[in-house]
């Protein structure tokens, strides 16, 4: 309905249909439309359990950034409603959209927010990433775990693929590669810790078919229910301490000089890499400043202070 609205209305601006119809399309609405369907499964209970097989770390994080960056533009976008905008609004009408639209966005917003709230609900939702042991992509699931507890997607195992048996190795080439894995295998149970992590062995055929995702199945979990939530990790949380209030992040595998933080306002935008997040902050932090930012026990720890108050800025 939104791309709809838009490319009529770029039409009726003389822009060709063509044209219109390009750049009517919204960047990353592919994104939001595949996770509203999803919810929509899940919310009308068509499954037991919706279970994704996500894309590698760069494009599964992106994906679940679309609901955030979709908010975010659609916060602006309702901003034309303001009462500032509306004296002006006869002066400019050519140059904003349309109620038509506006109310699109402003319906796809609200089903956007609740996709938001469920996708982050560790009661409904979670995320186990799937590593191999091999140091690349050791390196890779640490990213991934890093990017979605930024954007507050509880984790709640981690799977460890193609692990090889134990056993009698004779060949020299087989004795080595245990060996190795070995050690892999020891590294990411203590770089994941304290998340359980469940081991798939190695097959020397491919895993096809309901029968034997069945039979994997019973291998990885035995008789434990692998829907059930394993593990409930640590939520971003605001305390006091004195007079100044601390926002705490979790963010493992992180680098204090890896993240960069702007405050505008009552919004803490955190970037990590080519990913960021815009955080909300309550009405209580939105006009203090932000002094001190540290990392203490894998969380990143931002320290609030009135702003007249003398503080160094770290």
């Amino acid at each position: 309905k939104l791309q709809v609205s838009m490319s009529k209305m770029l039409r009726n601006r003389g822009i060709d249909s063509v044209m219109a119809e390009e750049l009517a399309l919204i960047p990353g609405m592919d994104e939001i439309v595949s996770l509203i369907n999803i919810y929509r499964n899940a919310r009308e209970g068509n499954f037991d359990v919706v279970i994704i097989d996500a894309a590698p770390t760069g494009e599964t994080v992106r994906l679940l950034s679309m609901p955030d960056t979709f908010q975010w533009y659609a916060g602006r976008i309702m901003n034309l409603q303001s009462g500032t905008l509306n004296l002006a609004r006869p002066l400019i009408k050519a140059f904003l959209p349309s109620a038509e639209i506006l109310d699109a966005v402003q319906e796809l917003s609200e089903r956007v927010k609740t996709l938001r709230e469920v996708l982050g609900n560790p009661d409904i939702s979670s995320y186990r990433p799937v590593v191999n042991p091999e140091r690349m992509v050791i390196k890779e699931a640490m990213r991934a775990e890093t990017y979605l507890a930024l954007f507050g997607y509880p984790i709640d195992a981690v799977v460890c693929n193609r692990v090889l048996p134990k056993g009698n190795y004779q060949d020299t080439f087989m004795q080595e590669l245990y060996q190795n894995q070995t050690k892999l295998l020891q590294q990411i149970h203590n770089t994941f810790a304290p998340l359980p992590i469940w081991e798939a062995p190695y097959y020397s055929h491919e895993i096809l078919g309901i029968s034997q995702l069945g039979k994997l199945g019973d291998v990885i979990f035995g008789a434990q229910d692998p829907t059930q939530i394993f593990y409930r990790g640590q939520i971003q949380e605001i305390t006091r301490q004195g007079d100044v209030y601390v926002l705490r992040l979790p963010l493992p595998h992180v680098e204090m000089d890896k993240v960069l933080m702007t405050k505008k306002g009552d919004e803490m935008i955190v970037e990590i890499g080519n990913f960021k997040r815009d955080i909300t902050l309550p009405s209580v932090l939105a006009n203090q400043e932000a002094t001190v930012a540290r990392f203490v026990n894998n969380a990143l720890e931002i320290h609030f202070t009135a702003a007249d108050a003398d503080s160094d800025v770290a």
